[in-house]
């Protein structure tokens, strides 16, 4: 099978067409001889970032949160 395939094939055999994609390969969909779509692999999200997970990583003095010397708020 081409990489290029009409869609009345690709509509009876999109099983088979999803299989090559997920082992990487583009598929290109055409209307007679005129390509109109593409079927890509979906790239894997990056993993969310857990709670805790820079835990060890971060440091926060305990005088985070203290008035800074000579610093005069406006107001």
């Amino acid at each position: 099978m081409d990489k290029a395939v009409a869609i009345g094939e690709a509509k009876t055999s999109l099983s088979r067409l999803v299989s090559r994609v997920e082992q990487g390969e583009e598929i290109v969909i055409r209307r007679g001889p005129k390509p109109v779509a593409r079927i890509v692999p979906i790239e894997a999200e990056p993993p969310s970032l857990l709670f805790g997970a820079l835990r060890g990583r971060v440091r926060i003095d305990t005088d985070f949160d203290d008035p800074i010397p000579g610093f005069e708020p406006y107001g």
